[in-house]
């Protein structure tokens, strides 16, 4: 049997065709320095295509400034730290400037987020989310989170660390036209179950939640409030979302690579010292060894950007946000949250059930180099997982190029041209691209300051 046939008949989750490619490129190296050629190809086609030809509307994702993306390829990067920080709590020995640069990484965190303890050491927010369910619940703890249709993310449910780690899943109920949580049916429903952790965590994102509401209800039975703000983590630092610790939740996780547009990884803050030494134990050694130091130095830069720019940062996303919802439900695109002004976040949902699913129209936007995801809406079924009904769009990555609202019109109406109109992508890439090229810089950030 040759390898090719062989490879067929495993078991795959992965895009068989997209392996398959792989391999005959592979197949077609003379040899090794060869196939490492074809890796810094694709790498740079990335480049080309995703940060220079594209408007990339993805709402979990942001661009780092040249200066944080040097720091993920320091030599820093290159070194082992495991433990906390100081020459007693490190495994190895000649560890004193890389102390420092955590040490800087934390501090720097806690100003920005306005609390009394941060961790930076998580390599992707879900395992932050791991982090709380290890230091504040038990296996066989009832867990109150929000089901995918209505906003909820995978890592707080039976398919994420939530469920593998034995945790019960009971669902927050939801309004689904108001798009936050219905707190007179969870005033009923929590005492209930008396659920030892609320993860209140949503991927749809688009108003704030009745964070003191939900921990006065809990705290009757001593119930947690976990809030994790993946996506909004960057607009809670920049005063522009709910700031949930001060509301009363008990730990706030997220994410560093969307709205706090660092490197991609994870952020754990909280105030209450109570906690501290169960979080950090569950920080190290449970989910978190050597973890990457470049990184954790390119997270130190990025949030003093941060401090320096996010507030004016923060504040242009959701003006831009608000703008491009108003714009595209004037064209025919019907977005959720219109009675409430749409979004108060980074986020824009649209629903395009009339125009072929999510899926059908962000591969279609994709052909006219505007990139978005597909999202379910709340009134989707199980069997709409992979074909949902919604649009997910974000205007993070648009907002770091220098665009404002007059931008947000224009890209309205290519979405609209391509969606509603039906015009052939093709045609509208050309415009996109034309778009694209008059905002070439990075903003935000040290080296090129506010957009004028």
């Amino acid at each position: 049997m040759t390898a090719t046939a062989k490879a067929d008949n495993l078991i795959e989750v992965h895009d068989r065709a997209a392996l398959a490619t792989a391999r005959a490129l592979l197949d077609s190296c003379a040899n090794p320095q060869a196939m490492g050629a074809a890796i810094t190809a694709a790498v740079a086609r990335n480049a080309r295509w995703r940060g220079e030809e594209c408007i990339n509307l993805l709402a979990p994702e942001a661009p780092t400034s040249p200066a944080v993306r040097a720091l993920l390829s320091a030599e820093i990067g290159t070194r082992a730290a495991e433990g906390h920080i100081g020459p007693v709590n490190r495994w190895f020995a000649g560890t004193r400037h890389i102390d420092e640069v955590e040490a800087l990484c934390i501090e720097l965190l806690k100003r920005y987020f306005r609390c009394n303890y941060a961790d930076h050491r998580m390599c992707a927010s879900m395992i932050g989310n791991a982090v709380v369910y290890t230091a504040l619940s038990s296996p066989g703890d009832v867990i109150m989170t929000a089901a995918q249709p209505v906003g909820g993310h995978s890592s707080n449910r039976l398919d994420g660390p939530a469920g593998a780690m034995g945790r019960k899943i009971v669902d927050i109920p939801f309004d689904p036209h108001e798009l936050v949580v219905d707190i007179e049916t969870f005033r009923k429903a929590a005492p209930l179950v008396r659920p030892r952790l609320v993860a209140l965590g949503l991927s749809m994102t688009l108003f704030p939640q009745p964070v003191s509401e939900m921990k006065a209800i809990i705290s009757d039975w001593g119930g947690r409030l976990f809030f994790d703000a993946a996506h909004q983590l960057g607009l809670i630092g920049g005063k522009q979302f709910q700031d949930p610790l001060k509301e009363g939740a008990d730990i706030m996780t997220g994410s560093a690579g969307k709205t706090f547009s660092g490197p991609q990884s994870g952020i754990i803050v909280w105030d209450d010292p109570e906690i501290t030494e169960a979080v950090t134990t569950a920080v190290f050694p449970v989910w978190a060894a050597t973890h990457q130091v470049n990184r954790v130095a390119a997270l130190a830069l990025a949030t003093a950007e941060a401090i320096a720019f996010g507030e004016a940062f923060m504040a242009q996303i959701v003006k831009n946000a608000r703008a491009l919802a108003a714009a595209l439900d004037a064209r025919g695109l019907p977005m959720l949250g219109r009675h409430k002004g749409f979004t108060t976040t980074h986020q824009a949902i649209a629903d395009v059930r009339r125009y072929g699913r999510g899926l059908a129209c962000a591969q279609t936007l994709e052909r006219a180099n505007i990139i978005v995801n597909k999202n379910l809406l709340p009134s989707d079924a199980p069997a709409d997982w992979n074909t949902p009904g919604g649009l997910r769009i974000g205007t993070i990555e648009v907002t770091r190029n220098g665009m404002k609202e007059r931008e947000m019109e224009a890209i309205a109406d290519m979405i609209a041209r391509v969606v509603v109109r039906r015009e052939r992508p093709e045609t509208v890439k050309n415009d996109a691209l034309a778009l694209r090229s008059g905002f070439r810089q990075l903003y935000y950030c040290f080296e090129n300051g506010l957009p004028a």
